[in-house]
């Protein structure tokens, strides 16, 4: 499946974490290697099949990012997602 790159953005489609979003760090032919800052830090990347997550069409620079800058780029989609749809409503 083409279209992974480092920097963008994940939602998982299957397993216990359904629907959560997460940054994606690495990749390579068969996975994607994904970090939220939270639990799923840096140094504790979550291994997720490239078929079980839908990439979000939203690019950023995490060649020097840490944990915190992690958590600031998903709580800012989050609120673009949230003024997204209250708009629609």
């Amino acid at each position: 499946m083409e279209g992974f790159k480092a920097g963008m953005l994940a939602r998982s489609k299957a397993g216990h974490d359904k629907g959560k979003v997460y940054v994606i760090i690495e990749e390579d032919d068969t996975y994607v290697y994904l970090a939220d800052g939270g639990i799923r830090t840096l140094g504790h990347l979550k291994k997720k099949k490239k078929k079980h997550v839908q990439p979000i069409l939203k690019e950023h620079d995490v060649s020097a990012a840490d944990d915190t800058a992690i958590k600031r780029i998903l709580k800012e989609w989050s609120m673009e997602e949230s003024k997204t749809c209250q708009k629609l409503t």
